[in-house]
């Protein structure tokens, strides 16, 4: 509660200062402050057996309500954009520490009447830990989840929500966090962490500015042949150990719904030079190593478009796996940012992107890379 005492006397301060100098101009941007307590979930049998009584995390998010000035404002409801800072105590600081995180996000309205509104939000960024699985030179060999100093962030929350006027709405809610490095480094269980929220959110000016009254043009429901071409990297089995590129590659077709999401359906494939490193360094079916490296799957998808950025969610199964991988499902979860957006020509898409690949609730990979539509 010490730290959220002096979040609260720093926001306020930053309340005075932005009230001092605010015009009309800012209508629409505000400051909030959450408060968090929940639990950490166990989600492997390596976790480490001591957990926390409980996790507590304070969050400063600067946010901008959207009122209509880009087509995709009013498509998608008037979101709120926000940029956050949250500072998380795990409870044990000899073996999980803190975490550090700061992560842009976006939330969307559920339902609103009146003065109240259900939403929901997500965010993306990256999280400094300030303790991670070490060797040397300190021995720490407990916390099996984290074993890196930068993570990937991600926060997923339902806020109900109470506008007390125009300046100041007060929320309760429920969040889901989750901080790993998808093996880049390892060990790499990730930290899952689960609770409830309580916050406020003030506007100098306005929290809901005068929208922008225009008809967004409709687009059409077009199908695309999509290509995308990404590479990632693992390191294998032992800490401190070497890396191995992973290669990926994916062909699919899209159709665009609603002037605002697409629907994806294709096949992932992917050749992982950590699997065949590990099959000939345990000499498992020697000759054959190459052969049994890669992966193929199917996938069904939908891509929710936000301007020229896209929030993607992505379901596959196993067509063939290596022989290390256990699961017959997986998961990817990221975001496009589209440097060519258009409705004629041959090339008419081309995004660069960033995806989690998981199985469950276990990290296996970060992908980057480029896509291509035609």
């Amino acid at each position: 509660m010490r730290w959220y005492r002096v979040t609260v006397f720093l926001l306020c301060c930053s309340f005075l200062s932005i009230s001092s100098f605010a015009q009309n101009k800012w209508a629409g941007y505000g400051l909030e402050t959450n408060y968090y307590s929940g639990k950490i979930l166990r989600h492997s049998p390596k976790f480490p057996t001591i957990l926390p009584k409980s996790v507590n995390s304070v969050e400063l998010n600067m946010v901008y309500q959207t009122y209509g000035t880009q087509d995709w404002h009013s498509r998608r409801g008037y979101p709120l954009l926000g940029f956050g800072f949250t500072y998380s105590d795990y409870g044990i600081d000899s073996i999980y520490g803190k975490c550090i995180s700061i992560y842009p996000n976006l939330e969307i309205p559920l339902i609103r009447k009146n003065k109240f509104e259900w939403v929901i939000r997500a965010g993306f960024g990256l999280g400094f830990m300030t303790k991670r699985y070490e060797r040397y030179p300190t021995f720490d060999t407990i916390n099996t989840a984290i074993g890196s100093r930068m993570n990937n962030y991600s926060i997923f929350t339902t806020d109900l929500r109470y506008r007390v006027n125009k300046h100041l709405d007060v929320q309760v809610g429920g969040n889901f966090s989750h901080v790993s490095n998808a093996a880049f480094r390892t060990p790499n269980l990730g930290i899952n962490t689960y609770g409830a929220h309580v916050g406020i959110r003030y506007f100098p000016v306005n929290a809901q500015p005068e929208r922008v009254q225009q008809e967004s043009p409709k687009l059409p429901n077009r199908w695309l042949a999509q290509l995308r071409v990404g590479l990632s990297a693992r390191e294998e089995v032992a800490p401190d150990g070497p890396f191995y590129p992973v290669y990926l590659i994916t062909a699919f077709a899209s159709k665009r719904y609603w002037s605002k999401n697409k629907l994806l359906i294709g096949a992932d494939y992917s050749y992982h030079t950590n699997v065949e490193a590990f099959l000939k360094n345990n000499e498992i079916d020697p000759g054959s190593e190459k052969a049994n490296s890669w992966t193929s799957s199917l996938f069904v998808g939908n891509e929710f478009l936000i301007g020229r950025a896209g929030i993607m969610l992505q379901l596959g199964v196993y067509l063939k796996r290596t022989p290390v991988t256990a699961a017959a499902i997986y998961q990817k979860l990221g975001g496009n940012y589209y440097l060519i957006q258009r409705e004629e020509g041959l090339l008419k898409e081309l995004c660069g992107y960033i995806y989690l690949k998981t199985h469950t609730s276990e990290a296996e990979l970060v992908e980057v890379g480029f896509g291509f539509g035609f």
